[in-house]
Protein backbone atom coordinates (compact mmCIF):
# COMPACT_ATOMS: atom_id res chain seq x y z
CA UNK A 1 0.00 0.00 0.00
CA UNK A 2 1.54 3.16 -1.16
CA UNK A 3 1.79 6.88 1.25
CA UNK A 4 -1.22 8.03 -1.04
CA UNK A 5 -3.57 4.83 -0.77
CA UNK A 6 -2.99 5.28 3.55
CA UNK A 7 -3.84 9.00 3.43
CA UNK A 8 -7.14 7.96 1.56
CA UNK A 9 -7.99 4.93 3.60
CA UNK A 10 -7.33 7.47 6.90
CA UNK A 11 -9.47 10.24 5.34
CA UNK A 12 -12.61 7.56 4.17
CA UNK A 13 -12.02 7.22 8.00
CA UNK A 14 -12.53 10.37 9.09
CA UNK A 15 -15.09 11.50 7.27
CA UNK A 16 -17.18 8.30 8.15
CA UNK A 17 -16.83 9.67 12.05
CA UNK A 18 -17.92 12.88 11.29
CA UNK A 19 -20.57 11.83 9.01
CA UNK A 20 -24.07 12.78 11.03
CA UNK A 21 -25.81 10.29 12.45
CA UNK A 22 -29.95 9.90 12.15
CA UNK A 23 -31.06 10.47 15.79
CA UNK A 24 -32.40 7.38 17.30
CA UNK A 25 -36.27 6.40 16.95
CA UNK A 26 -37.74 4.34 19.19
CA UNK A 27 -38.64 1.00 17.92
CA UNK A 28 -41.75 0.26 16.14
CA UNK A 29 -42.59 3.62 16.27
CA UNK A 30 -43.17 5.57 12.92
CA UNK A 31 -43.52 9.46 13.08
CA UNK A 32 -46.73 11.26 11.78
CA UNK A 33 -47.17 14.36 9.71
CA UNK A 34 -47.67 15.99 12.66
CA UNK A 35 -44.20 15.03 13.98
CA UNK A 36 -42.80 15.32 11.27
CA UNK A 37 -44.06 19.49 10.60
CA UNK A 38 -42.80 20.32 14.57
CA UNK A 39 -39.25 18.99 14.03
CA UNK A 40 -39.27 20.81 10.68
CA UNK A 41 -40.36 23.85 12.29
CA UNK A 42 -38.14 23.85 15.11
CA UNK A 43 -34.90 22.56 13.31
CA UNK A 44 -34.79 25.38 10.36
CA UNK A 45 -36.40 28.06 13.12
CA UNK A 46 -39.30 28.58 10.72
CA UNK A 47 -40.76 31.30 13.03
CA UNK A 48 -37.79 33.19 13.85
CA UNK A 49 -37.27 33.53 9.92
CA UNK A 50 -40.92 34.52 9.42
CA UNK A 51 -40.41 37.20 12.38
CA UNK A 52 -37.46 38.51 10.97
CA UNK A 53 -38.93 38.51 7.43
CA UNK A 54 -42.11 40.44 8.67
CA UNK A 55 -39.92 42.76 10.10
CA UNK A 56 -37.86 43.41 7.25
CA UNK A 57 -40.63 44.49 4.97
CA UNK A 58 -41.91 47.04 7.75
CA UNK A 59 -38.57 48.29 8.18
CA UNK A 60 -38.13 48.43 4.36
CA UNK A 61 -40.79 50.49 4.26
CA UNK A 62 -40.27 52.46 7.12
CA UNK A 63 -36.26 54.15 5.79
CA UNK A 64 -38.60 54.46 2.90
CA UNK A 65 -41.03 56.83 4.10
CA UNK A 66 -38.16 58.52 5.82
CA UNK A 67 -36.17 59.22 2.29
CA UNK A 68 -39.31 59.85 0.88
CA UNK A 69 -40.99 62.29 3.44
CA UNK A 70 -37.96 63.60 5.01
CA UNK A 71 -34.47 63.40 3.33
CA UNK A 72 -35.82 63.89 -0.27
CA UNK A 73 -37.81 67.13 0.63
CA UNK A 74 -34.53 68.22 1.28
CA UNK A 75 -32.90 67.51 -1.69
CA UNK A 76 -35.25 69.28 -3.49
CA UNK A 77 -34.54 72.42 -1.87
CA UNK A 78 -31.13 72.71 -3.68
CA UNK A 79 -32.81 72.43 -7.31
CA UNK A 80 -33.97 75.41 -9.01
CA UNK A 81 -37.39 76.52 -8.11
CA UNK A 82 -40.05 75.45 -10.68
CA UNK A 83 -37.47 72.73 -12.01
CA UNK A 84 -39.29 68.89 -11.16
CA UNK A 85 -36.10 66.92 -11.42
CA UNK A 86 -38.12 63.60 -11.52
CA UNK A 87 -39.98 64.77 -14.91
CA UNK A 88 -36.38 65.31 -16.61
CA UNK A 89 -35.74 63.16 -19.63
CA UNK A 90 -32.91 62.21 -21.48
CA UNK A 91 -34.65 61.33 -24.62
CA UNK A 92 -36.62 58.53 -24.46
CA UNK A 93 -34.81 58.10 -20.74
CA UNK A 94 -36.51 58.65 -17.36
CA UNK A 95 -32.97 59.83 -16.20
CA UNK A 96 -34.64 62.05 -13.15
CA UNK A 97 -36.78 59.27 -12.22
CA UNK A 98 -33.71 57.50 -12.15
CA UNK A 99 -31.26 59.52 -10.13
CA UNK A 100 -34.52 59.58 -7.22
CA UNK A 101 -34.31 56.12 -7.20
CA UNK A 102 -30.44 56.01 -7.11
CA UNK A 103 -30.74 58.63 -3.84
CA UNK A 104 -32.68 56.69 -2.12
CA UNK A 105 -31.40 53.69 -2.52
CA UNK A 106 -27.71 55.03 -1.82
CA UNK A 107 -29.77 56.75 1.32
CA UNK A 108 -31.45 53.19 2.56
CA UNK A 109 -28.69 51.61 2.41
CA UNK A 110 -26.75 53.96 4.23
CA UNK A 111 -29.71 54.17 7.31
CA UNK A 112 -30.08 50.05 7.16
CA UNK A 113 -25.78 50.03 7.63
CA UNK A 114 -26.15 52.88 10.90
CA UNK A 115 -29.18 50.30 12.08
CA UNK A 116 -27.05 47.11 11.60
CA UNK A 117 -23.64 49.28 13.55
CA UNK A 118 -25.81 50.62 15.74
CA UNK A 119 -27.37 47.20 17.01
CA UNK A 120 -24.12 44.97 16.79
CA UNK A 121 -22.64 48.21 19.17
CA UNK A 122 -25.56 46.98 21.62
CA UNK A 123 -25.18 43.22 21.35
CA UNK A 124 -27.63 42.36 19.61
CA UNK A 125 -27.51 39.78 16.91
Amino acid sequence: MTNEDEMLAELKQIREALAPTPPPQEPGKKKNLMDEFKEFLIRYKVMGLAVAFIMGLYLGALVKSLVDNLIMPIVELFTPTGFSWELFTLGPFRVGAFIGDLITFIIIALVIFLIVKLTTKLGLK
